[in-house]
């Protein structure tokens, strides 16, 4: 959704000039004349004549990835997501005024889940994987992190949720000075992402994985979907030492920290959703029939068709299917939607009771000196 709110917060991701315009075709910059067109529902704001040694997969393979992450219609905020959306909510603290940037939105679900605590909440991805609420209802930008087309001091609060591990080193250096520099001083930023550090609990959150394998070795279910999600994670910040450190050279001074060992969630995850993923995601058997034409030429049947042309894995697909059999039953106040909270609330005791102790995961909140 464009809406003239956002043309105000705009510099040139280019030139980083501030002379810019609006016409039907798009937004020109009157210093170097680039034009920046106007896309479905979204600002296409890429810098031009720029190229980057790192580009994200979801960018060189945007295409490839659409239908395996399911990306277009959302969920509400349940799960593992729906702990990180909570934990958003509590130690941000959004408040009506605020302008807020999710910055690597992905499919913007945390905006919009949290664009009605706001005053105006903008997405900003290099990928349009943006999910068909977020069309509608976000300001959103395709850019990218290391040349925002935002002016300086124009957000009163970011975040960043599951990005920071998917970049090296001096990415990672580039994407929170510009985060630094596009918030107001004063202004708050919340990350969550993961480190190489081992939770002191590993030894007993382990045991949910071992059993996890034992299911994946009866080819009960598999974490092909999973893998290939974090097949790019690079965890550059090695240490939670790192990790300060890198925020602390982009300005941004720690507030607050909130660690995520993942006991509960673990089992819940490797054990507790994969197998009901196993059972919600199975295919009926089609019947036997007697010997056709289709038998002879796939392509005369349309369901012998999708087979030989199906190229998502089997756990993939199955996953994706159960997804979607669940999310026509996820309307608040329905069983469904009951439970899934209760075992949401299960697993956000990992950060109430667990979250002073130093491990991989976390959530921090940084702030831009006044």
């Amino acid at each position: 959704m464009i809406t003239n709110e956002l043309y105000g917060l705009l510099q040139c991701p280019t030139c980083h000039s501030r002379a810019l315009y609006v016409l039907d075709d798009g937004v020109h910059c009157a210093s170097c004349a680039t034009v920046y067109p106007l896309r479905e529902g979204y600002l296409d704001l890429m810098p031009r004549g720029t190229h980057y040694d790192y580009v994200s997969k979801y960018v060189t393979d945007e295409t490839e990835l659409a239908e395996e992450l399911d990306y277009r219609e959302l969920a509400p905020p349940l799960l593992a997501a729906g702990v990180r959306d909570r934990a958003l909510r509590r130690l941000l603290r959004f408040r009506p005024t605020d302008v807020v940037l999710d910055n690597g939105c992905g499919t913007a679900k945390h905006a919009v889940w949290n664009a009605d605590q706001v005053h105006l909440m903008v997405g900003s991805d290099p990928a349009t994987l943006f999910a068909d609420r977020a069309v509608a209802e976000i300001a959103l930008a395709q850019a990218d992190s290391r040349s925002l087309p935002f002016a300086e001091g124009t957000f009163d609060k970011a975040f960043a949720i599951d990005i920071l591990e998917h970049f090296p080193l001096e990415v990672i250096d580039a994407y929170l000075a510009e985060t630094a520099r596009v918030l107001r001083p004063g202004g708050r930023m919340l990350a969550f992402s993961n480190t190489r550090e081992m939770s002191p609990i590993q030894p007993i959150i382990n045991l949910s994985r071992r059993l996890g394998r034992l299911f994946v070795r009866a080819g009960l279910y598999d974490f092909s979907r999973e893998a290939r999600r974090k097949s790019d994670h690079i965890k550059a910040l090695e240490t939670w030492d790192d990790v300060v450190a890198s925020f602390e050279r982009a300005g941004l001074r720690p507030v607050k920290v909130v660690f995520w060992n993942s006991l509960f969630t673990t089992f819940v995850e490797h054990v507790v959703m994969k197998l009901g993923e196993a059972v919600l995601g199975r295919t009926a058997k089609k019947p036997p029939q007697p010997p056709s034409q289709a038998a002879k030429d796939p392509s005369a049947d349309p369901y012998l068709a999708s087979l030989a042309t199906q190229t998502t894995p089997e756990g993939t697909a199955r996953e994706i299917r159960a997804r979607q059999r669940v999310r026509s039953h996820l309307q608040p106040g329905s069983s469904v939607y009951r439970a899934l909270m209760a075992i949401t609330l299960v697993m956000e005791l990992d950060l109430w009771l667990f979250g002073w102790m130093r491990c991989g995961s976390y959530f921090i909140v940084v702030e831009k000196p006044r």
